[in-house]
């Protein structure tokens, strides 16, 4: 019997995450417009409680009605993905 000593897992720096993602002018506009489309649709009455609203051409900024739909959240955020985080089937 082989005892194998694990390592304790290092606490996320949440504040390094932000500044080097979140904290982005260019993400930060994306996050905005992505809650832009959210309020779109919420103020046209349909339920988008427990669902994501999902960009069918994968462009955050593209708020035209035609490419918003609202989908679970299982199914938006389980999409194949490239390494620039872009979706690589973009007519999904």
């Amino acid at each position: 019997m082989v005892l194998v000593k694990l390592k304790p897992k290092p606490k996320r720096n949440y504040r390094k995450e932000y500044d080097n993602y979140h904290g982005k002018p260019d993400q930060i506009k994306r996050r905005d417009s992505r809650n832009a489309a959210r309020n779109l649709l919420k103020k046209k009455g349909v339920g988008v409680t427990g669902k994501d609203v999902a960009h069918k051409n994968g462009n955050p900024r593209d708020n035209r009605p035609s490419n918003l739909k609202v989908v679970s959240k299982t199914k938006n955020r389980s999409y194949a993905r490239t390494k620039t985080a872009r979706k690589l089937n973009r007519r999904s």
